[in-house]
């Protein structure tokens, strides 16, 4: 078996990730990380970059590769041939396991090439030491089936090929220059699925959790609350807000330039999946997360402030936030990691949540610390918690973009957290107060594990996950517990407590076990830098967003009549908001 292998450097085109820690060579955008920041006519490993190119109909995988200065790379006319394609898997870090057993079975789609410059040689294969050594970049490999004269495996030949062999080559490496990315129809299935999971997520998902913990009389208000902002976030979405979030601009927010969906066509691609599967799947996330605010203020706040605020605020924090992230600006460059959404969607949200409950006032008879009332339907809540998690699935599991050994570890990654905050939370509650294990416990228990796993899943090892479950079902359940209590603010659904701060506990413990010296997948020079970092990025969100909402609400309050419905509405709020309600025959309670 030979092996005809050519630099790849400059033909990367990276499976797109949503932590922005890809890089698009001759497009001008570079890796986020400061040790990644190749330039022309630098030799900069890129140690988190993971490419696929399609060969042949199938994926040939080019793994952690290195951008080579002009003068340096390789040309098509001259290719290089190692005895082996062994030593180049070797000599590539081990990045996304089992990348020796792909390329095998890679290479066997692909042995016309090899064959057809076996069968161009014109002269023989002439030997001489080829300039690289074993830890040379990771290349293109090209498998071919022949014989070559037994030499050592760090060593190649240059080969004096035909015109046919060097025409053969050059479609390809013309294809990967000039041509995008080629779809893989695998990837492609996993993400479609994976969007619709997370569009589960909203509906019936948060609306079923949600609705099981209000009263009878707000369940009509949270599941049309839940279902127009699908509908309303998705055409803000399209109009400017995928633009704002993943288009070419300054650190802090996109550009307009896709707006109303501007170069978005069935041929556009992202990464290994097409750019309308990107948009339709970021979509869901941005209808999700000004869901998860709702249950702050539930109960009382007016319809029209809720829809006019969620609009408000998606224009000024979470666009901006998915842009500085994950679409290629401030945090990202900087080196953040959040792997699908712990800065992003929960710290946000939850930030705005405490904002919104604070300037919402109390709901009439709530007293701090005591339960306002028992959720009406707990196997609604159940069933919400039970569909949420399903969701998670591909949450998490999709925003490794592939359908790869990553996205496998994510999943196992937000099953064990989920688990492990579930039992954490009932345990407490068995061991506290209730005397008993509790379901509510055990469903905001899985909640929380799932929100605190979001940002590392992708990054850290099953020990990471179970740590941080254990973690979030303690400080979450004291925080929707006693520290709610001791601050007094009114938070309905305890979304501070969930999604604030599981988000914040989820996004530094990303800089702990989402490093290599903690069992993770990434690699940083300092733990202790790292952590700092996602410290500073997480009280810019907090600070930000509360910012955002409190001048957004106050000016709602000021020209909408106030915030809330009167104490009357209150008594039946659904029924003041949309002359129905969701249980006729029942008496409100």
């Amino acid at each position: 078996m030979v092996a005809v292998a050519h630099t790849a450097a400059t033909y990367l085109a990276p499976s797109r990730t949503k932590d922005s820690r890809w890089l698009r060579l001759g497009a001008g955008r570079a890796a986020s990380r400061p040790s990644c920041t190749p330039t022309f006519g630098s030799l900069v490993p890129l140690p988190i970059c993971s490419a696929r190119r399609a060969i042949g109909g199938k994926p040939l995988i080019v793994t952690r590769a290195c951008q080579l200065p002009r003068a340096e790379r390789i040309s098509t006319t001259t290719p290089v041939v190692s005895q082996s394609a062994v030593p180049v898997c070797e000599a590539a870090t081990p990045a996304d396991g089992g990348f020796c057993s792909k390329l095998r079975r890679a290479s066997s789609s692909i042995a016309a090439v090899g064959l057809l410059a076996w069968a161009g040689f014109s002269g023989g294969v002439q030997a001489a030491r080829a300039a690289e050594t074993p830890t040379a970049p990771a290349a293109a490999v090209v498998a071919a089936s022949g014989s070559s004269p037994a030499r050592p495996a760090e060593q190649g030949v240059a080969i004096s090929a035909t015109p046919e062999v060097i025409a053969t080559v050059a479609q390809y490496d013309g294809a990967v220059e000039s041509a995008p990315a080629a779809i893989d129809t695998g990837d492609t299935a996993f993400m479609i699925t994976s969007t619709a999971l997370v569009l589960a997520m909203s509906v019936p998902g948060l609306a079923y959790f949600y609705g099981g913990l209000v009263g009878r009389k707000s369940v009509l208000s949270i599941f049309m609350g839940c279902f127009s902002l699908v509908c309303i976030m998705t055409l803000l979405f399209m109009t400017v807000g995928y633009s704002m979030a993943f288009d070419t601009g300054n650190p802090v927010v996109g550009g307009l330039g896709k707006s109303f969906l501007q170069g978005v066509t069935a041929s556009s691609v992202e990464g290994t999946i097409p750019e309308p599967l990107w948009f339709c799947f970021q979509n869901t996330f941005a209808c999700i997360t000004p869901g998860i605010i709702i249950g702050a203020f539930a109960e009382r706040l007016k319809f029209s402030v809720m829809i006019l605020f969620s609009v408000l605020w998606a224009l000024t924090t979470y666009f901006p936030f998915a842009h500085m992230v994950w679409g290629g600006g401030y945090f990202g460059e900087l080196g953040l990691l959040d792997f699908a959404g712990g800065i992003v969607v929960h710290l946000t949200a939850g930030a705005a949540a405490l904002m919104a409950a604070i300037m919402a006032g109390k709901r009439k008879g709530f007293v701090p610390g005591e339960e306002y009332k028992p959720p009406h339907n707990l196997p609604m809540v159940i069933a919400g918690t039970a569909i949420l998690w399903i969701g998670w699935y591909g949450f998490n599991g999709g925003s490794a973009v592939a359908a790869s050994g990553g996205a496998a570890m994510a999943l196992i990654a937000t099953q064990v957290a989920a688990s492990a905050g579930a039992m954490t939370w009932a345990a407490l509650d068995w061991l506290g107060s209730s005397k008993k294990p509790t379901a509510l416990g055990a469903c905001c228990g899985a909640v929380a594990g799932l929100v605190c796993i979001t940002p590392s899943a992708g990054f850290v090892s099953p020990v990471g996950a179970l740590i941080s479950g254990v973690l979030a079902g303690v400080i979450c359940r004291w925080a929707s517990t006693s520290l709610k209590k001791m601050l007094g603010y009114d938070d309905s659904l305890d979304v501070v407590g969930v999604h604030g701060v599981g988000g914040l506990l989820g996004n530094q413990l990303c800089a702990i076990f989402g490093a290599t010296q903690f069992g993770g997948t990434e690699t940083v020079a300092s733990v202790w830098d790292q952590f700092l970092l996602h410290g500073y990025g997480s009280l810019v969100a907090i600070v930000w967003s509360m910012a955002a909402t409190f001048v957004i609400l106050k000016t709602l309050s000021w020209t909408m009549g106030g915030l809330t419905v009167t104490p009357e509405e209150e008594d039946d709020i659904d029924s003041a908001s949309f002359g129905e309600k969701a249980y006729p025959a029942f008496a409100v309670q």
